[in-house]
């Protein structure tokens, strides 16, 4: 089987504890990674800027810096088992010689200062999608959570015209709705958004509106399937994971819909389920709903595959 999930907090976890990427008691670990055959993941670089900084001399600016290093090691210890992937050629190429695919995004442009020399420091280093906001407004725009009337502002809209210039994905998840909708006007490449839901199927402000979903299926992109319960709805199971798919695919989006899992960024995924081990419940849990093989590997994997194709070209 060949997944691509396009979000975990996993380098957070690493940096915060210690913790191996080989095998941990978290969401994911390259271990599990490996049972599932081909395994493509998005790991965000992320600080809560609400939480206490790690050191009182550190900026968000360090965090950053700190836990790519932790990242690289994490790829040395592993070198025979995880190749970093800027492109869907490597990731193609990683799976040939064995080797799951590691990517790199950021998670909340604050850790690059929003400024436009660190974003292209960052895509040297490997970066290939950046959230513009978490849930902190910040110099780019407003988030679904503060400041949720605020769109971009001209540093942001900077911000994203050279991501897509460097050949970088614009990760709306978090985005305010103007922020959101000021990013497809601008867009001339598919967007990402990498960890949202369906706002008519849970009313989360964290979740997409039909008419989002509808404007990234306009703009070719792809939303990625949260397993957070506050973005599914009341004491999820599977059930409620598919019927978010559902939603999508009544919108048209059989070729817009992946996975962004939130791997140990969440605190309480869906009944059921411990960690990327169970995925293969919800694939059986599809497949006994006569959903067909290729549609499930369109939304396992597919679908983000292609965005990157088209994005990530450098």
């Amino acid at each position: 089987m060949r997944v691509f999930d396009g979000h975990c907090d996993t380098v957070l976890r690493l940096y915060q504890d210690g913790r191996s990427l080989f095998e941990n008691e978290g969401h994911l670990d390259l271990v599990r990674m490996a049972a599932h055959g081909q395994w493509a993941q998005f790991f965000a670089l992320f600080w809560d800027q609400g939480e206490k900084l790690p050191a009182p001399e550190k900026s968000l600016w360090d965090v950053f810096q700190a836990e790519y290093q932790v990242f690289t090691r994490e790829l040395e210890r592993n070198s025979d088992k995880l190749t970093l992937c800027r492109t869907a050629e490597e990731i193609k190429g990683a799976w040939a010689a064995g080797r799951q695919a590691a990517l790199l995004s950021v998670e909340g442009a604050e850790l690059l200062d929003c400024d436009l020399s660190k974003l292209e420091l960052a895509y040297k280093l490997g970066v290939r999608a950046v959230n513009l906001t978490w849930n902190y407004e910040n110099a780019l725009s407003g988030s679904n959570a503060q400041s949720p009337e605020k769109g971009l502002t001209e540093r942001g809209r900077s911000f994203v015209k050279r991501m897509q210039e460097l050949g970088m994905l614009v990760d709306v998840s978090h985005l305010s709705d103007p922020g959101f909708w000021d990013v497809m006007e601008l867009a001339k490449k598919p967007v990402f958004a990498s960890h949202s839901n369906s706002r008519a199927a849970c009313p989360h402000t964290r979740n997409l509106t039909d008419e989002q979903f509808t404007a990234i299926i306009g703009n070719h992109g792809v939303a990625g399937i949260n397993m957070c319960d506050l973005f599914l709805g009341a004491d999820p199971d599977l059930d409620t994971v598919i019927a978010h798919i559902e939603h999508w695919l009544g919108l048209g989006g059989m070729k817009n819909i992946s996975l962004g899992g939130d791997w140990d960024g969440i605190v309480h995924p869906p009944k059921g389920v411990f960690g990327i081990q169970d995925l293969d419940k919800l694939v059986e849990r599809l497949l006994g709903r006569n959903y067909s093989e290729a549609l499930i590997k369109d939304l396992l994997c597919n679908n983000l595959m292609r965005v990157v194709s088209e994005v990530c070209i450098m």
